[in-house]
């Protein structure tokens, strides 16, 4: 989940980028040409998943997703590196594995800790996608710097 986030916070400018990126992050790249536009408005239509206004919207958006990229799971061990379960065809562009890996994880995260673990940072000027992986399922912030920032504006708020 936190690779989906970061692309869909911080979208990649090149296909070189994106390359960089997957590489860093274990995604396999195919040896084709990549997609970018396709990509990009795959991970706006994602942040339609993180924004949806409820479960039942959440989950509407996200079987939209899952039905144009996943396949019939299968084992593979394309890499020699050990077994593993795909959920997409083989031989997919990038943007396919992208659709692929970020709607199925992201069904696997929110049905394995809650439909609700998705979510926008709460301070205002931000509004960064995130991902709750917390031991309680109340993260309301990005990352721990827009927590401290706005417990400090709070803070200042009460002692004015």
């Amino acid at each position: 989940m936190r690779f989906a986030v970061e692309l869909a916070a911080d979208p990649p400018a090149t296909a070189e980028e994106l390359t960089v990126r997957c590489r860093a992050a274990g995604v396999e790249v195919p040896d084709r040409e990549i997609d970018l536009d396709d990509v990009r408005s795959f991970l706006v239509e994602w942040l339609g998943v993180v924004d949806a206004p409820d479960d039942v919207t959440r989950a509407d958006r996200l079987n939209e997703l899952l039905a144009a990229a996943s396949a019939y799971p299968r084992l593979t061990n394309h890499d020699g590196d050990g077994w593993h379960v795909h959920y997409r065809a083989p031989d997919l562009p990038l943007a396919g594995v992208l659709r692929a890996l970020i709607s199925v994880g992201t069904a696997l995260h929110l049905t394995g800790r809650g439909m609700h673990r998705l979510g926008r940072c709460a301070v205002d000027e931000c509004r960064r996608p995130f991902a709750d992986v917390s031991r309680t399922g109340r993260q309301r912030y990005c990352s721990p710097a827009c927590a401290n920032k706005d417990a400090v504006r709070r803070h200042r708020a009460r002692t004015r």
